[in-house]
Parts: structure tokens; C-alpha cells; sequence
């Protein structure tokens, strides 16, 4: 129902009785009536049984508790907390340490430490060895020892006596016949060494002392050898494109010419081990004189592997004389050095006895 003030007062001043609206539309559709719920109008979780304390200022203390009295013993072996457990027996860590997952973890820290004990021997080695480049002199195969022995005892027919090279450095001696190595070298003193001791059984003067002496003897003179030549090229003023481990290589050559004297002196006796060691020592001069001439006449100021310039400098006429004697000395001491090493070492005759086939 709308009442309006305004019309209910008259002309006249007095109050007009209020008409009453009969359109229920006009007024609005009324508001529906809520459902009725018995309980109450939401399901609280939880309700305190109590009210809450008021609130108080300050600190409020514990009369009941005694700070007198002593707090439990501190533990310092083990954390709070844990509980305390007894030690493991031998027996029951012999039986731990047989399970193979403590096994396989024993063994890969074993690896571990092998890797690393290997890394720190290679690097401190690599400090006085030059290891990559002894690599170089040991990449050799079978056809390349098989045809460099018979290089060395037949050098006459060889014709090419350049090192071949892959850019500014020289292929692998299993590539090239000409390259030296220090495999051969290696093997022939190992070889001399046992060589001998058996010949000096066979004449019935051996004994371990011997055969060391003649393994101290041979190293010691390769050394002596090294000494000389680096010290004979520095006083000379002599550059060449020779390193220490070739001069090293080609004095080991002689080892072969060592081992084929005092082979046929074992079979031939004295005439056989000075005919076949005169024959020897002069292969090893040619192929000495053929393969380090590439390497002392060039010089060190050009690489042959240069395919634009001259592979044959021209030096001085003192410096071409220089190098012409020191590979001339070269070429003499080695067959000097062989003979003083295996002289002693030969019967007066021959020891092995020849076979004569059964009637």
C-alpha cells in the first residue's frame, strides 16, 4: 500500500482519508517466504565450551616448576633426540662387507682412485718424458720392421732416402721406411743383452754379475754416444733438423750388425764373426750416411715438407764441411762401438756342433 502525505491534505486544511490501492500489481510482486528449518542457520564446526580468558598485562610465571633442580646429563655421542645404539660386532661388519652392493661400491672407489693415481703419474711424467712424441717412434707395425732390417743389412738397391711429411710433420715410420724409430733399437738391446749372457754360458763364464755388467755396459755407451754428438754439434755451431731421439734411434742401429756378428762367431767362430761384422759395419756407414744426409745438409732453416722452397739450402762453404765431418764420425764410431761391445764376447771357435744326418 503507497501512502502520499501530500494528498491527504485538503483545501480546506484538514486531513483527507487515504485511499487504498486495489492494483496489487502496481505495488510489486511480494517477496517469497523462506523455508522453514528446524535447526539452527549454519553447523559450526567448533565452538569454544568456554569464553575465552580475559586479557592480562605482563608475564605470567610458573609457580610449579623448580629451577633448582639439576637438567638431564648432556649426550655428545649422539645427537638428541636419536636413540643410542650398540657397536657392530667384527662379525657383523665381515658379514656387511661381504654384501655385493658394498662390494661393487668398494670397487668402483678402487677404480676411482687407480684413474686418478694414473692421471697424476702421466702428468708428472709428461714434465721430464716427452711421452706424445715417443709415440711417434714407437707407431711401427711388422712389414715396416721386417723391411727396415733388411734396409739396414742390404741399404744398395734403396733409392728415395727423403722422409715423407704430413704438412709441417713427418708421417709415422709404419709410412715411410726412411723415418727412424726406436722400436728396433729397443728390441736389439734387449736381444744383445740375452745374446750375450748365452754365449757366455756356452763357454761357461756366466753368471748373473756378467750379464749385468754387459746391460750397464751397452746402456752406458749409447749415453756416452748421445753425449758426444750433442756436444760435437753445439761446439761446431752445426744446425741441423736432427732431435735428441733421432740421434738416439740411429745409434741403436747397431744393435743389428751386433747380433748378426756374434751370431755367425757362435756358428763360424772368429773368421765368421770378423767377415760378417766388416760386412755389417759397412751397411751400416751407407745407410747411416744416406739417411742423415737428408737431415745434417739441410740444416735447420727450411722443412722438406715446403713445397715452394728450396728443400737444399746453401749453406757456407765451413758449415757444408762441418756437417760432411760430423756425419763422417757418425759413420765410423758406430762400427767401432759394435766391435769393442762383442769382441770379448766371441769364441776362438765354433761352439755350436754341426749336425750331421743319421746313416
Amino acid at each position: 500500500m503507497n501512502f502520499n502525505a501530500s494528498r491527504n491534505v485538503g483545501h480546506s486544511g484538514g486531513i483527507r482519508k487515504a485511499k487504498r490501492v486495489s492494483d496489487v500489481s502496481a505495488m510489486g510482486a511480494p517477496s517469497p517466504t523462506p523455508a522453514f528449518s528446524p535447526g539452527p542457520p549454519y553447523n559450526a564446526p567448533y565452538s569454544h565450551g568456554t569464553p575465552p580468558p580475559p586479557y592480562q598485562e605482563g608475564i605470567q610465571l610458573d609457580t610449579t616448576q623448580n629451577f633448582a633442580s639439576p637438567g638431564p646429563a648432556p649426550n655428545y655421542g649422539y645427537m638428541g633426540g636419536f636413540p643410542q645404539t650398540p657397536m657392530a660386532s667384527p662379525a657383523q661388519l665381515g658379514s656387511m662387507l661381504q654384501q655385493p652392493i658394498v662390494q661393487d661400491m668398494a670397487f668402483q672407489y678402487g677404480n676411482q682412485l687407480a684413474a686418478q693415481g694414473k692421471e697424476v703419474v702421466q702428468r708428472e711424467l709428461s714434465r721430464f718424458v716427452p711421452v706424445s712424441r715417443m709415440r711417434y717412434y714407437f707407431a711401427v707395425d711388422t712389414r715396416y720392421v721386417l723391411k727396415k732390417l733388411m734396409l739396414i743389412l742390404f741399404p744398395f738397391t734403396h733409392k728415395e732416402w727423403m722422409l715423407k711429411y704430413d704438412q709441417d710433420s713427418p708421417v709415422q715410420p709404419r709410412y715411410d721406411i726412411n723415418a727412424p724409430d726406436l722400436y728396433i733399437p729397443s728390441m736389439g738391446y734387449v736381444t744383445y743383452v740375452l745374446l750375450a749372457g748365452f754365449m757366455l754360458g756356452l763357454q761357461h763364464r756366466f753368471s748373473p754379475e756378467q750379464i749385468g755388467m754387459q746391460a750397464s755396459s751397452a746402456l752406458a755407451y749409447i749415453i756416452f754416444e748421445m753425449i758426444l754428438y750433442l756436444v760435437t754439434l753445439y761446439i761446431t755451431n752445426t744446425n741441423t733438423n736432427l732431435k735428441t731421439l733421432d740421434l738416439l734411434a740411429f745409434s741403436g742401429y747397431k744393435y743389428i750388425i751386433m747380433i748378426g756378428s756374434l751370431l755367425a762367431g757362435l756358428m763360424l767362430g772368429r773368421t765368421g764373426y770378423y767377415c760378417s761384422l766388416v760386412y755389417t759395419s759397412f751397411t751400416l756407414s751407407y745407410f747411416l750416411v744416406k739417411t742423415l744426409r737428408v737431415q745434417v745438409l739441410s740444416g735447420s732453416g727450411s722443412s722438406p715438407a715446403a713445397p715452394y722452397s728450396d728443400p737444399w739450402p746453401r749453406p757456407s762453404a765451413s758449415g757444408t764441411k762441418r756437417r760432411v765431418y760430423f756425419l763422417l764420425f757418425v759413420a765410423i764410431t758406430q762400427p767401432l762401438l759394435s766391435w769393442w761391445l762383442t769382441y770379448h764376447l766371441v769364441p776362438s771357435s765354433a761352439v755350436l756342433p754341426v749336425i750331421t744326418p743319421a746313416r
